[in-house]
């Protein structure tokens, strides 16, 4: 077999490992997030209150359709409204209408929720900034670069 064959899949199942290591990772790290936000949350509603609040904007009009939600997420609408329940039943995020379209209902993050989510995201970013404060510059211009490179090729 070729070698450069050869490197190349031993490289991309080192990758496929490492990958798969980082994504469990993240799953236990999204129940862990989401237990912070609310004891009660799971990493489903971490995954959705984390796109409300991303999608939500500022102003009178600011809120985010449960559609887009869905839709950014790649998840089904009946998934999402599920899990938009359980946010609203926690008090973490409510309906609002939609100024643009009085038949429309948008969702944003309670003042409660607003608060939880901002506190945890502060935590979490205090953990992130003391593990890659070790890390050189350029690694880390690297890493960013790269992941965002993934992320599109992915997309």
């Amino acid at each position: 077999m070729n070698t450069k064959v050869e490197h190349s899949e031993e490289l991309v199942a080192a990758i496929e490992l490492e990958l798969s290591a980082l994504f469990r990772r993240s799953r236990s790290a999204s129940l862990r997030l989401a237990r912070r936000v609310h004891p009660d949350m799971d990493a489903a509603g971490y995954a959705l209150i984390s796109q409300i609040e991303l999608g939500a904007g500022t102003g009178p009009s600011a809120g985010v359709r449960a559609s887009d939600v869905a839709h950014v997420l790649g998840l089904d609408k009946s998934t999402v409204s599920r899990g938009i329940t359980q946010l609203e039943n926690l008090g973490l995020i409510e309906r609002v209408g939609d100024p643009d379209d009085g038949r429309a209902r948008l969702l944003r993050l309670t003042t409660s929720g607003a608060e939880r989510y901002e506190a945890m995201r502060t935590q979490r970013q205090t953990e992130f900034r003391a593990i890659l404060d070790r890390w050189n510059p350029a690694d880390l211009a690297d890493l960013g670069r790269l992941l965002a490179r993934l992320n599109t090729d992915l997309g």
